[in-house]
């Protein structure tokens, strides 16, 4: 098993865009608030955290397997 040093801004970052995919998803997948609102706000959400995340796993990916 290879072990990776990761900075913990880095690995808050990291959660951080996971936890908006996942807020993002619950939304669209609710039905507590408005429909036109909620879908609004969960793709943002998602989106957002999605192509936020390909930058950090590229990075990720750079360092575990150089």
């Amino acid at each position: 098993m290879k072990q990776v040093k990761l900075p913990l801004p880095k690995l808050a970052l990291i959660a951080a865009t996971r936890g908006m995919v996942g807020a993002g998803a619950a939304l669209l997948f609710g039905n507590r608030i408005e429909e036109r609102r909620r879908k609004t706000i969960g793709w943002a959400l998602l989106l957002t955290g999605a192509i936020s995340t390909v930058p950090l796993a590229l990075g990720l990916r750079k360092q575990i397997f150089g």
